[in-house]
C-alpha cells in the first residue's frame, strides 16, 4: 500500500531504491529486498539443518566457514527465486505459468515435494488469475519464487547454487535495462505461451 504512493513510484529497480536510501529515504521496495532477503536467510538457514540435506556429501561443506558459505548462497538462490517471479508478475498468469515450468522437472526426487507444493497451488490459481478475479501480485510471486528457490537450493550443493545464483543475479540486473514482457513479445513461442489462456482485450 505505502509503495502505491507518488512518492513511492519514482524509485525503480535495485539502483533506484539503493539511490532513495543515498537520499536518506527507505522505500517500501527497500523494505521488501531486506524482508524477502531475510527470509531467505532463515529458510536456508532451516535447509542446512535438514539431516537430509546435510547427509547429503555434495550438498554441504564441513567447517562454520564452509556451512556459512552455503547457507548464504541458498539464501540468495531463495531470495533470487523469489524476486525473479516478482519481475515476471507483470501480465496475467505469467508468473504462474513460469513457476509451474520451473517446478516441474523438480517435482521427482527427496525434495520433490516443496515444488510439488508450489505447482499445486499454482495450478490452482492459474485460472482466475488468467481470467483476471484474482491477482497475484507481489506477496504470492515472491512467496511462489521463494518456496521454489527452498526447492533449488535444496537440491544443488555450493557449486550448483552459485551457478543458479549467478543467473539470478544476471536475469535481475539485466531487468534494469531490458524489459522482460519486451522480450516475450518479441519471441516465438514465448509470446503464444504467455498470451495463452488470457482474456482478450
Amino acid at each position: 500500500m505505502v509503495g502505491a504512493r507518488p512518492e513511492q513510484k519514482t524509485a525503480k529497480g535495485f539502483a533506484g531504491h539503493l539511490a532513495a536510501l543515498r537520499e536518506g529515504r527507505v522505500t517500501a521496495g527497500l523494505v521488501k529486498v531486506v524482508g524477502v532477503g531475510a527470509a531467505g536467510l532463515g529458510a536456508a538457514a532451516l535447509l542446512a539443518a535438514d539431516p537430509r540435506v546435510a547427509a547429503h556429501p555434495r550438498r554441504q561443506r564441513h567447517g562454520a566457514f564452509g556451512r556459512g558459505v552455503d547457507v548464504l548462497l541458498g539464501a540468495g538462490v531463495i531470495a533470487g527465486t523469489a524476486n525473479l517471479l516478482n519481475l515476471l508478475d507483470l501480465r496475467p498468469g505469467r508468473a504462474l505459468k513460469s513457476g509451474l515450468l520451473l517446478a516441474a522437472p523438480l517435482t521427482g526426487g527427496p525434495q520433490g515435494g516443496i515444488a510439488a507444493g508450489a505447482a499445486g497451488a499454482a495450478a490452482g490459481l492459474l485460472r482466475d488469475d488468467l481470467a483476471e478475479d484474482v491477482m497475484l501480485g507481489d506477496s504470492g510471486a515472491n512467496a511462489l519464487g521463494a518456496v521454489l528457490g527452498v526447492a533449488l537450493a535444496a537440491r544443488t550443493g555450493p557449486l550448483g547454487r552459485a551457478g543458479l545464483l549467478a543467473v539470478l543475479a544476471g536475469l535481475t540486473a539485466a531487468s534494469e535495462k531490458v524489459s522482460f514482457t519486451a522480450v516475450i513479445q518479441r519471441t516465438p513461442g514465448l509470446r503464444e505461451l504467455d498470451a495463452l489462456g488470457r482474456r482478450a482485450d
